[in-house]
């Protein structure tokens, strides 16, 4: 079960979550998770599942910087910290 943790977009505001990878692939299809500033996120076939989002951002502006078929799941919710 590997994890990704990296930003949602580039320092110009250009989305990481691309529909397709651009760059030479050592692992394909081995990334189920992926935790950014925004968002968790879960891989299905081929697209994201929005499960948590970050507090103070909202489900909008997660689905507009996000460039990869996304998918809102219908339990959403606020990530918690204890």
């Amino acid at each position: 079960n590997i994890i990704v943790v990296m930003t949602h977009a580039a320092k110009n505001g250009e989305s990481k979550l691309l529909p397709r990878c651009t760059l030479p692939l050592t692992g394909a299809g081995c990334i189920r998770r992926v935790l950014t500033d925004l968002a968790l996120l879960e891989i299905e076939d081929g697209a994201f599942i929005l499960r948590e989002y970050a507090p103070g951002v909202s489900i909008d502006d997660i689905v507009s910087k996000t460039a990869g078929k996304i998918i809102v799941a219908d339990d959403v919710r606020e990530m918690r910290f204890n």
